[in-house]
Order: C-alpha cells, then sequence, then structure tokens
C-alpha cells in the first residue's frame, strides 16, 4: 500500500521524547490567562489536533463558559474529603485517552488529599513524560521565588506555589497582558467577581500600585524566559556572537578607592538602559595584598551590592584574558575600565593589556574611564 505524504512525513519526524509545555502567565486574576489559552486551542482543534479539556476553572465567567464548551471535556475524578466531594483533575483518564494537547488550568493548585499527587503541577509533570502537549495557566505571586515580595506588596500571603525549575521547564512561556486600568474597569463591570465584591477587591489586592507591580514581576520573569530561550538557541546552533538583545554591563574593578567611581558610571548606565543587567567583577591574581588594600576592596564590593551589582570574583593570572571569558559566557555587551592618566611604560602595559582582551573578547562595547591621578 503507498504511503500518503503526511505518513511519510511522520516517519521521518524525530520521535518525542516529552509534551511540549507552554504556559500563560498573568499577573492578577482576570487579566486574560484561561482566555487565551481557550483561544489557542480551539485555533489548534481547527488545525485537525486532538484537543482535549483536563481542567478549566470558569469561576462563573460566561465568556470562559462559552470557550470551553466548544471543547471536549474529560471527566473529573470525584473524591470525598472529610465528608465532601470534590471534583478534581483525573490523571489517568487524560493518560488513557491520549490527547494531542490537554488544557490544565491553575498550574498552583493543591489536590485534594487522596488524589494521584499533592500538587497540580506534579499532574502536568506526568502527563508530559506520556508524549502530551500541555497548555497551562499560573499568576506570577504563585511563583516560589516572587511569594516573599508579593506579600510585602500586597500584604497578602500566598499559600500555593510552584517552583522556580517548573517555569525553567516550560517550552514556551506567553504573558497575557492587561493594562491595570482596564482591569479595574473590568472588576467593576463584575468581569471578575461579583459586582458586590469588586469594590472591597478594588481596596486591597486590586489596588492599581498593587497591579503595576505585580505586572513589572511578570514582565521580568518573561524577559527572564525569552533571554533564556535565546541563549538556548544561540548554543543550540554553536553561535558564538552575542546578539546584544539584553544589555548587560559590567565594570572591571581593583583594590584601589577610585574604582568606586566606576562602579557608580556603570550603575547610571544600567540604570539609563532600563535596568540593564550590571555586575562588578574583579580578577583575584593570587599575588600577596596588604591589609590597607584588602579593606579597600571589600569597600569597593559593598558599595556595589548598595548599587544592586551583582559581584564576581575571578580566579586569573591574566586580568585581560580573564575579563574576556567572561564577557564571553555573561554574554556583556558593554565593559567599563579604568585607568590613571599615566605615561612612559605604564601607559605601553595598560595599553598593551586593553589590546589582549580586545583579542580575546567577543563584541563588546569598551569604555575606559580616565582618571586624573593626585
Amino acid at each position: 500500500m503507498q504511503k500518503t505524504p503526511e505518513q511519510w512525513l511522520e516517519q521521518a519526524a524525530p520521535e518525542k521524547k516529552a509534551g511540549i509545555f507552554k504556559l500563560f502567565l498573568g499577573y492578577a486574576p482576570g487579566v486574560g490567562k484561561t482566555y487565551s489559552m481557550l483561544s489557542e486551542a480551539i485555533r489548534r482543534r481547527s488545525r485537525g489536533e486532538d484537543v482535549v479539556i483536563g481542567i478549566v476553572e470558569t469561576h462563573g465567567r460566561k465568556g470562559i463558559a462559552e470557550l470551553a464548551g466548544q471543547l471536549e471535556q474529560l471527566p473529573r475524578k470525584k473524591l470525598e474529603y472529610k465528608g465532601t466531594i470534590f471534583d478534581e483533575m483525573d490523571v489517568d483518564g487524560i493518560l488513557a485517552r491520549k490527547p494531542s494537547v490537554v488544557l490544565i488550568d491553575e498550574l498552583a493548585h493543591t489536590n485534594v488529599e487522596g488524589s494521584k499527587h499533592k500538587k497540580r503541577f506534579e499532574d502536568v509533570l506526568e502527563v508530559l513524560d506520556a508524549k502530551i502537549d500541555v497548555l497551562s495557566t499560573m499568576n506570577i505571586q504563585h511563583l516560589e521565588s516572587a511569594t516573599p515580595t508579593v506579600q510585602s506588596i500586597t500584604g497578602i500571603s500566598v499559600r500555593e506555589t510552584v517552583p522556580d525549575w517548573l517555569l525553567e521547564r516550560a517550552d514556551e512561556i506567553v504573558m497575557a497582558d492587561l493594562t491595570p486600568e482596564a482591569l479595574q474597569t473590568r472588576m467593576r463591570r463584575g468581569d471578575i467577581y461579583p459586582v458586590e465584591r469588586a469594590e472591597k477587591a478594588l481596596t486591597n489586592f486590586f489596588r492599581r500600585g498593587n497591579l503595576m507591580a505585580l505586572r513589572e514581576l511578570a514582565l521580568r520573569q518573561v524577559t527572564h524566559s525569552v533571554d533564556r530561550s535565546l541563549e538556548s538557541y544561540l548554543k543550540k546552533k554553536n553561535i558564538d556572537q552575542n546578539w546584544g538583545v539584553c544589555e548587560r554591563i559590567a565594570v572591571c574593578i581593583s583594590d584601589r578607592p577610585a574604582s568606586q567611581q566606576l562602579i557608580a558610571r556603570g550603575a547610571r548606565m544600567s540604570q539609563g538602559m532600563d535596568a540593564a543587567e550590571f555586575y562588578v567583577v574583579h580578577v583575584e591574581t593570587g599575588e600577596a595584598v596588604l591589609e590597607e588594600d584588602k579593606r579597600s576592596l571589600a569597600a569597593n564590593l559593598r558599595f556595589a551590592e548598595n548599587l544592586n551589582a551583582k559581584i564576581i570574583r575571578l580566579p586569573g593570572k591574566d586580568i585581560a584574558k580573564a575579563m574576556a571569558a567572561f564577557a564571553k559566557e555573561y554574554k556583556i555587551t558593554q565593559i567599563i575600565f579604568g585607568r590613571s592618566a599615566v605615561r612612559g611604560w605604564q601607559q605601553y602595559l595598560y595599553l598593551n593589556a586593553i589590546q589582549r582582551f580586545l583579542r580575546d573578547a567577543p563584541a563588546v562595547d569598551v569604555h575606559i574611564v580616565t582618571r586624573e591621578p593626585r
């Protein structure tokens, strides 16, 4: 029997090792995570993919219920706990049905006692291991590393969290975004909670300042994800060039007090570039150091920490070589060196070191900050 082109393509395609995990991330309830997830699922089904709903929570929202009604929904599992019946997602039912794509809402959810796994994200991992693609949702306040910040911003304790490494597992993260003003308007209309709860919510969690801060947290997480994806792509394709999509500034310092001028310059550059990543680097050559110089270096590093710099201490006999390797590994786009206005053989040694750095370093903008000797 002659094979169709589709069968040939399926046979030629590499075997799938695990499902593809796509996460719709939001900064607050009501920004459109579940709506976006359902909309994509409906588009995929229209292209012929086998898409089912493992679990989607409508929370009484008519628009969500209408979209969910267009897709096959797998039966939920009923579990009794302390005399009450709870509906939970049926992981084994998903594995038995074996669709191409399954929708699993609210990633941070804690399953009722008696479930197969304690957390819903553990259900997701099992489904992915079965080579089934997963579309899921969560808000930034449920990310484990973000919860202390969220609590300090909102005053609300976040009980359900997911570990940060889980987002590293996501193949794609999409931010469902809405301006704080638009979200507050949705709240007043009763699109998120019933109208009688809206005013209380607007004076608590949904205050404009809270929403602005939470939105920035979510945007930073998505930026980190995009940057990580690009870095992975560059490594996979053996591309050594730094494309400079995200600015990263490094300042090379010594134990001299004047290094604080360089650190301040780097901090100003970082702030002027939308809070670019900022590194302060000291190369430890192994030479004997006076106690006075140790104290001076410690003061420089404290000053750098106060300006939110990431401190890097590199071992290396050759400062130029060590800095070139650092610039390559950390994808540095701007680097600052300092020098005193000296002449003669000291100037020659300095310029020689800069030349060796430029020879070994990737494409990077170099700033030489000259200080007059006192």
